[in-house]
């Protein structure tokens, strides 16, 4: 689906957003298709809105990317990005169930400025190439278990890639339409309370330059996913560290990238 300048959503025509869509010139193809009226009206809704990219590759997260998060991380500021993977097969849509893994105590939620790759990309030399690449922008929860994260052997990913621990969406914002990706508020809500309110301005490395370094060491593709990092306000740096159960319910927006809401769920 398409959001068109009156609001109305337009059927795109295409088996799904993913990274061959990319890659075939697809935004610009359903752009086209768009301005030329050729798109049918979407019938029915209240159909489930599902992740607006399907199946990326890889999703790759940047940890500690905002001072006052890594302050209450008790981490020190890093002098390069910090990255760690997540498994992709955790992207659901965002308005599905996460769910508290079994065992779990410490379940967190962080409200991120998501990336989306739309060019295969290497060695990028500076960051007008970085910002050349990129697709566009969506909310992602980088929902986190952090005695998984932390007390269970130093190993970031398994505390990030249990099932569901990344609801993305509702919608793909292009480049062009977003503008400056250092210029959104980006805010969190549980149980109707205020956790996050922060400003993507205050990023350490920010977007062109997370992607032009990680271009350095991996080959980024049509479709993968960036988690740029979370403001100060999860769970892990707040008074009785008040964590996730089955029945809470997190909201989250990011200016011009709509809003998420999900209900916890115990697995």
């Amino acid at each position: 689906m398409v959001m068109d300048a009156a609001g109305d959503l337009r059927d795109i025509g295409e088996p799904e957003i993913d990274g061959a869509f990319f890659a075939s010139g697809g935004v610009a193809r359903v752009r086209d298709a768009l301005d030329a009226g050729r798109l049918p009206l979407v019938e029915g809704r209240g159909l489930r809105v599902g992740a607006p990219v399907a199946r990326p590759g890889k999703v790759v997260c940047i940890g500690l990317n905002y001072r006052d998060h890594a302050v209450e991380s008790g981490a020190a500021v890093p002098e390069e990005p910090v990255v760690f993977m997540k498994a992709a097969n955790t992207v659901v849509g965002p308005e599905d169930e996460v769910l508290v893994p079994r065992g779990s105590v410490k379940t967190d939620w962080e409200v991120e400025l998501a990336v989306v790759i739309g060019a295969t990309a290497r060695y990028l030399a500076d960051r007008e190439a970085a910002l050349g690449v990129i697709a566009g922008y969506a909310i992602s929860n980088d929902v986190s278990e952090r005695e998984f994260q932390l007390e269970r052997g130093g190993q970031w990913d398994k505390g990030k890639s249990c099932e569901t621990f990344n609801p993305l969406g509702p919608w793909l914002v292009t480049a062009d339409e977003v503008g400056d990706p250092q210029d959104l508020t980006m805010r969190l809500w549980v149980n109707g309370e205020l956790r996050q309110d922060g400003h993507s301005k205050n990023m350490i490395f920010d977007v062109a330059e997370i992607v032009r370094y990680l271009s350095q060491f991996m080959v980024l593709e049509p479709g993968d996913v960036i988690n740029t990092g979370t403001p100060a306000g999860v769970a892990l740096g707040l008074p009785g560290q008040p964590y996730l159960r089955a029945g809470d319910v997190m909201e989250l927006e990011i200016q011009g990238l709509g809003r998420q809401r999900q209900t916890v769920g115990q697995a």
